[in-house]
């Protein structure tokens, strides 16, 4: 199982990515959580959404090893049109969107959850863009909703990782917590979210997402680009080779 859905009160569901080892999604998986995410919104039921993960990490992006088997691009093109698909669930979702990070969330996860409207993370969670270290780009324009543009940028050319509490300081994540008590935590906020008037809420949804400074949806397509950019000119195969391999 890679996505499922529970409802676990009323007005909420909670859309839950499981792909062991480290929930890296093959290009289907992001398809199938942009659908359950979308499905979820569009249900007259639903004022919250609660987006989680199974296991040790939140999302650790791609899959890699499927990019590696695929002798052309469609695997490539999969990947870029299903994030961007995903990205724009979350972003677009009919109410609030709640995620619940756990462990590594990097790559398509910073993806998910800067797209969210709010962030519950344990206190093991680390966010990051190892993109150039995949042979890819992208993303930058979630992570810039994040941290301030110059941190956005360092974090960026480094592939480093920021940690949940340097987050909250940040002010973009509401709550970290004990790893026992994320769920929980999220659920809470999901909860008080969901006691409001559903057409209010999605009346404020959409209010929200016209007043964004950055269409984010244009501007992480503008950045796929680039990855396509990278690959045509085998820059992308080269680095993504070394990938899982000591130097």
């Amino acid at each position: 199982m890679t996505v499922s859905t529970a409802r676990p009160s009323d007005g909420v569901r909670v859309v839950t990515v499981d792909r062991p080892p480290v929930n890296a999604l093959p290009v289907q998986g992001w398809y199938d959580l942009a659908d359950a995410v979308r499905t979820a919104g569009r249900d007259p039921e639903v004022r919250c959404v609660v987006l989680a993960a199974a296991g040790r990490g939140f999302n650790a992006g791609v899959d890699i090893k499927e990019l590696q088997r695929d002798t052309g691009h469609e695997a490539l093109i999969g990947a870029n049109r299903g994030c961007a698909e995903a990205f724009a669930a979350v972003y677009t979702c009919e109410v609030p969107v709640v995620a619940a990070v756990q462990g590594f969330c990097l790559g398509g996860g910073v993806g998910l959850v800067g797209n969210a409207d709010a962030i519950v993370a344990s206190e093991d969670a680390v966010f990051g863009l190892p993109e150039l270290d995949r042979g890819a780009l992208g993303a930058a324009t979630h992570l810039a909703r994040l941290v301030p543009q110059h941190l956005m940028r360092t974090l960026y050319y480094t592939s480093r990782t920021v940690t949940a509490a340097e987050l909250l300081a940040h002010g973009s994540v509401w709550r970290v917590v004990p790893p026992d008590e994320l769920m929980h935590t999220a659920l809470e906020l999901a909860e008080e979210i969901a006691a409001k008037d559903g057409h209010l809420l999605r009346l404020a949804k959409a209010a929200l997402n016209g007043i964004d400074p950055v269409d984010v949806r244009r501007s992480y397509r503008f950045e796929q680009g680039f990855t396509f950019e990278a690959n045509l000119a085998g820059t992308a195969d080269r680095v993504r080779d070394t990938f899982g391999k000591e130097a």
